[in-house]
């Protein structure tokens, strides 16, 4: 289950190796053949109370290199977004001592022309960072309009209705994409791709599209295990929620506490820590 429209666009590239090395080629991306990827942990927070995340951080592994890439999501233009990309990109390169690749994903070419000006931070007489971002949009995502390449290869197909949800393709798109669904069959792989689409263009005009497909042709998505991935999605929902109360106020919560709340999914549980975090002083007695 996807919670925004943010989510749903940089989480297509939550996959394994194989489905990145495949967007690469696909894409025509600069880059070797991943042989690992694993998602970093997206907390960019030093000791300071101001919350920084990142949409998406990957550690990927390629038969030449490692390095990390941060997938963000641009639905339009904003001239504040540059101040956090930097801050994301210096951050994890001092952190890990890895290369940082920035990727920027946009669903129109307006906002895909303005991500891929290279973005000057410093004095008006004197640049000091120049920001040159990865930028995936309908410009360079290939519109997928045919049912038989979206049973081939359904998460190019996912990126291709986000990044193309404004542009007049669209309609085609999303038809294809029925279609190819319909001869996949209902698991747990596309019905995770059916709402993944559903939020990811959830703010454009094709949203009134995708939801006339999801009342008749695709119906059969409203499954048990649909309804499993929505509770996945409110688990989430909840753990995040947890964390960032904990953060709000002043707790401390290390990378190991994370990965220990986020690793729950009983929303029972969740719901009594979320209670627990407005009083606790510790994780530990957040647990206990």
């Amino acid at each position: 289950m996807v919670t925004s429209s943010h989510e749903a666009m940089h989480r297509i590239f939550q996959h394994d190796a194989a489905a990145i090395a495949h967007a690469f080629a696909v894409l025509k991306l600069p880059f070797a053949k991943p042989t690992a990827v694993e998602q970093v942990s997206v907390d960019l927070t030093e000791t300071t109370p101001v919350e920084r995340r990142a949409d998406t951080i990957l550690d990927i592994t390629t038969v030449d290199d490692r390095f990390l890439m941060v997938v963000e999501a641009q639905s339009s233009a904003d001239n504040s977004r540059p101040d956090a990309w930097s801050y994301y990109v210096t951050f994890l390169r001092n952190k890990y001592k890895l290369p940082v690749i920035l990727v920027v994903i946009c669903h129109d070419h307006a906002t895909a022309r303005w991500a891929t000006t290279p973005m000057k931070l410093g004095h008006t007489f004197w640049t000091t960072i120049t920001l040159h971002p990865l930028v995936l949009g309908p410009h360079n995502v290939p519109a997928i309009i045919d049912p038989a390449a979206v049973v081939q290869d359904l998460p190019l197909a996912a990126l291709s209705a986000v990044t193309h949800a404004r542009e007049p393709e669209i309609g085609a798109i999303l038809g294809a994409i029925v279609a190819g669904i319909r001869r996949l069959g209902g698991n747990e792989t596309t019905e995770f791709y059916v709402e993944l689409i559903e939020q990811g263009i959830s703010h454009t005009d094709a949203a009134e599209t995708w939801r006339k497909h999801m009342a008749t042709d695709l119906s059969f998505f409203r499954s048990e295990s649909a309804q499993k991935l929505r509770a996945q999605g409110r688990a989430e929902g909840r753990v995040e929620d947890v964390l960032m109360v904990l953060r709000h106020r002043g707790v401390v919560v290390t990378e190991d506490a994370a990965d220990r709340i986020r690793a729950c999914h009983d929303e029972v549980q969740l719901a009594t820590w979320l209670r627990r975090s407005l009083d606790v002083s510790s994780v530990d007695e957040l647990l206990t």
